[in-house]
């Protein structure tokens, strides 16, 4: 892996985990489908597929952050607005 990519590739991995904190499944689910998922690309060398893959992981932490979001939110409204009927 050349060295930006490999930068590129340990900074998608410890968002993710960070992310995977808050995991509605639990964090040690999530830690274990990441190591898993990340395991099963280890051997990938060509710079464009890698790139792909990290792009795939941006987009994973974009549906991340919208799915907190939407939790967040979800539960300000339960507390803060009247049920409707």
């Amino acid at each position: 892996m050349a060295n930006p990519l490999k930068t590129e590739v340990i900074r998608l991995y410890k968002n993710l985990l960070y992310l995977g904190r808050e995991y509605p499944q639990g964090a040690a689910y999530f830690r274990q489908r990441l190591k898993s998922a990340f395991m099963k690309n280890k051997d990938v060398t060509d710079p464009e597929k890698i790139k792909q893959l990290v792009a795939r992981g941006d987009h994973v932490i974009k549906e991340l952050e919208a799915l907190y979001f939407l939790r967040k939110y979800r539960a300000m409204k339960k507390r803060y607005y009247e049920p409707e009927k």
